[in-house]
């Protein structure tokens, strides 16, 4: 019997907006929750981390201090986790949700011990909520942090875009995909699907990427399973 796959799955905020911009589509995230019931129900071990650009994005206001609105983004990551996890719930999947702090009665802060019995002992799929709980890290580094923390054997970017481009594919209809790119190529040319923070990190701790568009039907299923076809590898 093959070893069980343990990925941290990134969902874009806005992409689960879907046509609504803001907010949450209901219809959006039950497909979601479908399809990673499916790899979920094959054993794969499934840690997810949501964006906040549907609540808030970035320093959208900018008279607003620094610190401030990276904590309303923080906050913003905890509702998507929160809602997105019962959803999960109502398709039939067990969930647990963890944040880079605490509020209590809703959500418990990160402890690596309770997290790996949820996740390896109790099957669940687990949410981290919060990003890495300081201003001036942006999910990406939260991405990055917790995958390498519970050991996963990647990271699964899906977003509104197919992979990893040499400039902004919407800007430019040129624009070059790559199918293989390495870490060390992402930050020389400073490609922007992540930040150079989480990068640098992901390349000293060799943790693999894999980015994907969350548009295409069956792609999460896939990627989970560790098929990854039309999207792009970024390797270590």
């Amino acid at each position: 019997m093959s070893e069980k796959r343990r990925v941290m799955l990134k969902l874009s905020g806005e992409a689960l907006a879907g046509d609504l911009k803001k907010g949450l589509c209901e219809e959006n995230i039950l497909e979601v929750a479908k399809e990673v019931k499916e790899a979920w129900d094959n054993g794969v071990e499934i840690a997810i981390v949501i964006g906040g650009g549907n609540f808030w994005r970035g320093r959208q206001n900018q008279n607003f201090d620094r610190v401030k609105s990276d904590q309303i983004g923080m906050l913003a990551t905890v509702m998507n986790c929160l809602c997105v996890s019962e959803y999960f719930r109502t398709v039939g999947m067990k969930t647990a949700v963890f944040g880079s702090f605490e509020i209590p009665g809703i959500m418990p802060i990160f402890d690596k011990d309770n997290v790996m019995k949820a996740l390896c002992e109790e099957h669940k799929v687990v949410f981290f909520a919060g990003g890495t709980g300081h201003p001036y890290f942006s999910t990406d580094t939260g991405i990055a942090l917790r995958a390498i923390e519970i050991g996963a054997d990647s990271i699964l970017m899906a977003k509104n875009v197919d992979g990893v481009y040499d400039s902004d594919p919407v800007k430019n209809p040129d624009a070059k995909k790559f199918d293989t790119i390495s870490l060390k190529e992402v930050i020389t040319k400073q490609l922007g699907f992540m930040d150079l923070t989480a990068a640098a990190l992901c390349l000293e701790n060799r943790m693999p990427i894999a980015i994907f568009s969350l548009k295409e039907p069956g792609a999460i299923t896939r990627a989970l399973n560790g098929d990854i076809k039309g999207g792009t590898t970024v390797t270590v």
